[in-house]
């Protein structure tokens, strides 16, 4: 039968894919229902529910996936932004370097784990500091691949801010490299989205100073 898919309607280019239906279950439904397969999965591997270590692990397991590392599919979790007035006229690049970064690797369903820098030049407007924290982290609770998870970034500090001169670099480690596969704990993966004033060479080089690379 085939799957009737929706992308998710964040950016265009840019969406997650998510099916037509995806919202009509309330959260105590999709707990109840992931619930009972991961005891199924657990119970398949061979591990014994009735340990005191492992019972509630089904329970847990279900909760954090809709409430914490794949919050961010709802579109009601989305953050509410505050822009400001650039009343001091700053007309240089804003950076904010090194946010956390904590996501979902959507083949493996394995974390990746890293660092985003944000950097922005106002057209007139300005955004509250922590916004673009909330922002990284909305788009970073869901199964994401690093080059999506980068343009949806870059896309909504564009929109918010009504400016193209926005640049987002990610610099994450995957555990699906890391723990599995080639077992590789060295390497890190490095995407980038630069559009206005940030593709001249000169501005693009000073942000890239900015953030040490």
């Amino acid at each position: 039968m085939k799957e009737n898919k929706v992308a998710h309607q964040d950016q265009k280019g840019t969406n997650t894919p998510v099916r037509k239906d995806a919202f009509e279950l309330s959260d105590k439904d999709k707990i109840h229902r992931i619930e009972e397969n991961v005891r199924e999965i657990m119970v398949t591997l061979g591990l014994d529910l009735a340990d005191d270590s492992l019972k509630m692990t089904p329970r847990r397991v279900a909760k954090m996936y809709v409430k914490e590392i794949f919050s961010g599919l709802n579109p009601e979790n989305k953050p509410a932004i505050t822009l400001f007035e650039n009343k001091y006229r700053y007309s240089q690049m804003l950076v904010e370097k090194d946010i956390a970064v904590y996501s979902t690797c959507e083949h493996h369903l394995i974390p990746i784990i890293g660092k985003a820098h944000v950097a922005y030049i106002s057209n007139g407007e300005v955004i509250g500091l922590s916004k673009i924290n909330r922002i990284v982290k909305y788009f970073s609770k869901r199964p994401q691949v690093q080059e999506r998870l980068t343009r949806q970034i870059s896309e909504e500090l564009k929109r918010t801010l009504k400016t193209d001169d926005v640049a987002v670099v990610i610099d994450a480690s995957h555990l699906c490299v890391v723990a599995r596969g080639v077992e590789d704990v060295s390497s890190t993966t490095v995407t980038a989205d630069l559009s206005g004033q940030f593709l001249k060479e000169a501005t693009r080089l000073e942000f890239l100073r900015y953030i040490g690379y």
